[in-house]
């Protein structure tokens, strides 16, 4: 059986091998021919040169959605002149606040643009077949429940590539104000009001967004404006640059896939760019959050960075969900092989996270979309790792070399899924991981093992697979990817 086993793997191996071969080889033919070729070449500083980096923001990280939903009601309920919202999806009946009494999305928006702000609502229509949720009926009975007996426009966006969608996270308000993150306005697939004690409820979602003030917000309006200029048909003045806020250098990093827009009809790939700066030019730490984890030109810096440690105390910590709501073989298939890379040296560690109130856990979806690199870089936004933000659908993340944001950012979310004071994690990355981490994630598979209750959220992710499941993002990237 062993010798069928290793067989099999061999197999595996050498099919995805191949397959994600064909499709970085792809993946760079279409990325040259539209004159972003050199966003696949190493070179250069982390935020080179494709997207303006704008001076002087100010920049607040916001963790789940107990941060994120009632800083984005509050920045509404203060609008004077606009409130511009893009998102994957909204629910009309979403609540940004469970305080008894609170309003609707729909009500909150209603009552915003009777007192004569202008509230614009861009949501994608849905996949052209219901093969997913929302559906486009589900997404025209929103767009109606927001926009029947109220001032709100709102509008669907149908201009997505094929089998991929519009997933960017948007508020804009007056100008002045964005939030750009990974936080959806529904309870479709699970509960967006989720806390640092991730209470047990039927599925929480652990997730970021980011609070921006300062010129990068005219980045974010440009951005919106754009798009709701081509798909509304009304046009938006370009915005007004607000004045400096703080002292934050910030990047607006995109995906726009190409011949979707005729304002970029040779696309954006910014985000992948950001990332692959960042990753090749880590030294000491790589901390990714992120729903998914299967873009082979990802995996394989990676892989580099484990096979060829630029220190011996390199570390790679990876925060994703149990099981993802589709990938899921194929990210543990790319864990698979960075855990080879790895070879038992423990530079790497792979977790996840969930509910737990001493006697029984419950799932926390990790949607969370971060990048961390040194304590240097930082990245928070709506892209996942994989082919569909990097390549084709619409996404927005910002990104800073704040370093003091970023190491600050990381201590926050270290002490929450470690259970512990931000000063018991602030010590050296490589300490805190052999000696926190490690442990921690380690102990709870075990036990988890013996079929004893866990006594800790983290856990080390189970289940590595190397087999078929490792092929079905090459093969669904090549079906689908123009």
């Amino acid at each position: 059986m062993g010798r069928v086993n290793s067989f099999l793997d061999k197999v595996d191996e050498r099919l995805g091998d191949g397959l994600e071969h064909v499709l970085c080889a792809h993946h760079q033919r279409r990325l040259r021919s539209l004159g972003w070729g050199d966003v696949l070449e190493p070179g250069g500083d982390r935020f080179g040169g494709r997207a303006p980096v704008r001076d002087g923001n100010r920049v607040e990280v916001l963790i789940d959605g107990e941060e994120v939903l009632p800083a984005i009601e509050k920045a509404i309920r203060g609008a004077k002149s606009h409130v511009h919202l893009a998102n994957w999806h909204a629910s009309a009946d979403f609540r940004l606040t469970r305080e008894p009494g609170s309003p609707t999305l729909r009500e909150l928006l209603a009552e915003t643009a009777d007192r004569g702000v202008g509230v614009r609502v861009l949501l994608w229509a849905g996949p052209p077949v219901p093969a997913f949720q929302p559906s486009r009926g589900l997404a025209r009975r929103e767009q109606r429940k927001f926009t029947d007996g109220s001032a709100v426009r709102c509008v669907l966006d149908s201009r997505e590539r094929t089998m991929h969608c519009h997933h960017e996270k948007l508020v804009i308000v007056d100008g002045e104000v964005a939030f750009v993150g990974g936080v959806d306005f529904t309870a479709l697939e699970g509960d967006r009001h989720d806390s640092p004690d991730h209470p047990p409820r039927p599925i929480g979602w652990h997730d970021l967004a980011t609070r921006l003030e300062g010129p990068v917000v005219a980045d974010v309006a440009d951005h919106f404006a754009r798009r709701w200029t081509e798909v509304a048909g009304e046009y938006l003045p370009p915005p007004k640059v607000p004045g400096p806020a703080g002292g934050t250098r910030v990047q607006l990093l995109r995906t726009i896939p190409n011949s979707t827009y005729d304002f970029a009809p040779k696309g954006e790939f910014t985000i992948l760019d950001g990332y692959l700066r960042a990753l090749r030019s880590a030294r000491r730490l790589v901390y990714l959050e992120n729903q998914f984890l299967w873009s082979p030109e990802i995996a394989e810096v990676l892989l580099d960075k484990l096979r060829n440690p630029p220190d011996d105390r390199f570390r790679m910590v990876l925060l994703l969900p149990r099981k993802p709501s589709n990938g899921a073989d194929t990210t543990r298939g790319q864990l698979g092989r960075l855990l080879d890379a790895d070879g038992g040296h423990g530079r790497l560690l792979a977790t996840t996270i969930s509910a737990h109130d001493g006697d029984a856990s419950s799932p926390v979806y990790v949607h969370a979309k971060l990048g961390i690199v040194d304590d240097e870089w930082l990245t928070v936004g709506s892209a996942n790792l994989n082919e569909h933000s990097l390549f084709n659908d619409t996404e927005v993340n910002i990104a800073t070399d704040d370093a003091q944001l970023a190491r600050t950012t990381r201590l926050r979310l270290w002490a929450e899924h470690l259970g512990r004071d931000v000063t018991e994690v602030d010590g050296d990355p490589a300490d805190v991981v052999d000696h926190l981490w490690r442990p921690l994630a380690e102990e709870q598979l075990e036990r988890e093992n013996r079929g004893e209750p866990r006594t800790h959220r983290l856990v080390l992710l189970p289940g590595v697979s190397r087999r078929s499941g490792r092929l079905q993002g090459p093969l669904r990237g090549l079906l689908v990817d123009g």
